[in-house]
C-alpha cells in the first residue's frame, strides 16, 4: 500500500482509500481493466434487405436458365452433326450426316408463336440413337439444312 498526494487538499492519502480523510476528495477510485469483450454487436436489420429478399427469386431462375443455356451447343459441320452437353463434364455425340434417318420438329403453341422448338435427330446406327435438342431458334431452319446436307452427300 502506497500514499498518493491529495490533489484537493495536499494530504498524505492511500491508494487503497476511496476518499481522502481529511477534505473527502475521491482520490482512490479504482478504474478496472478494460475488456477486450464487446459490449453490443449490431448488424444491420433485415428490413433494410427487404426489397433484395423479396426480389431474389427472380436471380435463381436467371441462373438456371443461363446455365442451362450453356450446357447445350449444336454444331453442323458438312458431313456430320455434333452435340456439346454439360459445364463441369462434358458428353459429345457426333452424327455423321449420311446416318441420319428423320429429323422431327416439335412446336407447341407458344414455341411457334415465338420461333422455337424441339429437334429430334434419329440415326440408322442403333434403336436408340436418336437426340433431342430442345428449346432451338427456328428449327424448321435447322431441319432444312440437315436435309439439304443429307440429299447432297
Amino acid at each position: 500500500m502506497a500514499l498518493i498526494k491529495c490533489p484537493e487538499c495536499g494530504g498524505q492519502v492511500s491508494t487503497e482509500a476511496t476518499t481522502c480523510p481529511s477534505c473527502g476528495f475521491p482520490v482512490g477510485t479504482k478504474k478496472a481493466a478494460p475488456s477486450n469483450k464487446p459490449l453490443l454487436e449490431i448488424r444491420p436489420s433485415w428490413w433494410a434487405y427487404f426489397w433484395l429478399l423479396v426480389f431474389a427469386w427472380l436471380l435463381i431462375p436467371l441462373l438456371i436458365a443461363w446455365l442451362r443455356r450453356q450446357s447445350e451447343l449444336l454444331r453442323v459441320y458438312e458431313d456430320r452433326v455434333s452435340v456439346e452437353r454439360g459445364i463441369f463434364t462434358k458428353c459429345y455425340r457426333e452424327f455423321f450426316i449420311r446416318d441420319i434417318r428423320s429429323i422431327d420438329v416439335d412446336q407447341g403453341l407458344w414455341g411457334r408463336m415465338v420461333g422455337i422448338g424441339d429437334l429430334t435427330i434419329s440415326t440408322a446406327a442403333t434403336v436408340e440413337a436418336d437426340e433431342t435438342l430442345c428449346g432451338l431458334h427456328d428449327p424448321k431452319a435447322i431441319r432444312d439444312l440437315l436435309i439439304a446436307r443429307r440429299q447432297g452427300a
